[in-house]
């Protein structure tokens, strides 16, 4: 919209002409002094109409179309007119100026320096040819990327940024992935927080995801479980742990890290040992945040979750099933970080199909598994998290996979622990119900501590592999990380 006054009141008229109804409205100068996004419900006729009325003036955006920014020293002559020459030629090719400095008593009173948009290259030409004939001129910056862009036109440099993460994409999707963000930067705003501080951590959750892609590390644990299993956790760059446990009949995953991470994920099990004579057999998905379960549709083993992760990844709405379920956030943020992760959703998915009578604490007990020389009961979480979500216990062996329940976050390193500060900011909570999350996580410790005492008599511990962070045990002042931690590099970084 043009920023004068009357703007917003006419498409309310044009809106209102149609009996569209305005749902939402956000327009925020500070961020963007052009750009106003309105959510109308109407008929498809209305609709149509509307839009069409919009478009007639101006008003509708349907392009992304990054603009190309010139900056440049013009020197005018020192004579009556001469800026408004100047200007002229500007304005004839629809520059639109985001800075321009001149003072005929400063240090230069002949050098004018302009900053200008234009959305074609070959408008740069044809004004550059212009200027060159009639001004001596430098070039300070010439930029078709957006990425010199200033504020007037935040929204574009915004969408800019995006495809550097996402790729080329069709028009709409970037306009409705834009609409989303603005959605959710309106409502922290309405919580007090600063919308540059939402922009920039939506960017950042994907720039974060993107350059440990390129420079991959991960923390890896190797744990004796038994005299025939071995127990492997590899801490991800961002994002979730994934278990490996390796058998001489098979070997199970339990989790699988984001989707972006799977070709480097198996570049470093083949550094381990893991090569494709034997694949992984069975994936067991703790519950459905990308983070945990985004790359199982890359690997062509079962995978086998809780019927609740399955209806979440459907929905693409971690909250599904809770009292968060209608979070403007938390569906957001499920779409924002499938997007980035390059979530692959599997197609050979087994639900568990309990629960069964039997209780482990405050936890049904939904199935038992055997894997190896290990028998694992599956509990059902209480929803504190998300729903679906699901741990795995093993008394004999003394083992709690406790998914994000119980993590051990002081063994997370800095890095990892800003990425996870993201999520936390975005959706003001990672649980979808942080009452019943600490229920459960008090019943969990309380079950690791009864455990412990047991297996303690023999000179063994009760290992907790929380969903992030260091294997760790669980002692009086605390989680502490168990045994060596070794740091992997990919061969690239």
């Amino acid at each position: 919209m043009p920023d004068a006054p009357g703007s917003l009141h006419r498409a309310a008229e044009i809106i209102k002409k149609y009996e569209g109804n305005i749902n939402r409205i956000q327009f925020d100068r500070r961020i963007d002094p052009a750009t106003v996004f309105y959510e109308v419900t109407a008929s498809e006729e209305a609709f149509r109409k509307i839009t069409n009325d919009l478009s007639a003036i101006g008003y509708l955006q349907t392009s992304l179309k990054p603009l190309n920014f010139l900056k440049c020293c013009v020197y005018l002559p020192h004579r009556p007119g001469a800026l408004y020459e100047f200007l002229n030629f500007t304005t004839s090719v629809g520059a639109n100026i985001a800075f321009i400095d001149f003072d005929d008593k400063g240090r230069h009173p002949d050098r004018l320096t302009v900053s200008l948009n234009l959305e074609e290259t070959t408008v740069i030409d044809h004004l550059l040819d212009l200027l060159k004939s009639r001004y001596r001129i430098e070039i300070l910056e010439y930029d078709t990327t957006g990425k010199h862009l200033d504020d007037t036109v935040f929204y574009v440099r915004y969408a800019q940024e995006i495809r550097e993460l996402i790729g080329d994409s069709e028009e709409d999707f970037l306009l409705s992935f834009l609409a989303d963000t603005n959605h959710i930067v309106q409502e922290l705003m309405d919580r007090g927080n600063d919308p540059r501080k939402v922009f920039d951590s939506v960017l950042l959750t994907g720039q974060t995801m993107s350059a440990t892609h390129e420079k991959f590390y991960a923390d890896v644990q190797k744990l004796e479980i038994t005299g025939q299993t071995t127990l492997f956790c590899f801490q991800m760059p961002c994002g979730g742990n994934i278990f490996l446990i390796d058998t001489p009949e098979e070997r199970v995953m339990i989790d699988t890290g984001y989707g972006i991470y799977y070709h480097d994920v198996m570049s470093m099990l083949s550094r381990y040992g893991f090569g494709d004579e034997k694949p992984v057999s069975r994936i067991i998905v703790t519950h459905a945040d990308a983070d945990h379960c985004g790359a199982a549709g890359y690997f062509t083993a079962p995978v086998f979750m809780h019927e609740e992760t399955l209806e979440i990844i459907k929905k693409n709405n971690r909250a599904y099933g809770s009292r968060s379920e209608h979070s403007v956030l938390e569906e957001f943020y499920t779409k924002m970080i499938n997007l980035f992760s390059k979530f692959n959703t599997p197609t050979g998915i087994h639900c568990f199909s309990g629960p069964t009578e039997a209780m482990r604490g405050i936890f049904p007990v939904m199935d038992t598994l055997v894997i190896g020389d290990l028998e694992i009961e599956v509990l059902e979480g209480l929803g504190g998290h998300t729903c679906g979500q699901i741990y795995l216990y093993s008394k004999k062996a003394g083992l709690l996979f406790a998914a994000d329940s119980v993590i051990n976050f002081a063994s997370l390193s800095r890095e990892r622990a800003d990425y996870s500060s993201l999520a936390a900011f975005l959706v003001t909570s990672v649980n979808v119900d942080s009452a019943l999350a600490k229920k459960e996580r008090k019943a969990l410790l309380d079950l690791c501590s009864e455990t412990d005492a047991a297996l303690r008599i023999t000179g063994r511990r009760c290992l907790v592999c929380g969903g992030h962070g260091a294997v760790s045990v669980h002692e009086s002042t605390g989680l502490a990380a168990y045994g060596v931690i070794e740091h992997y590099h990919s061969p690239e970084a």
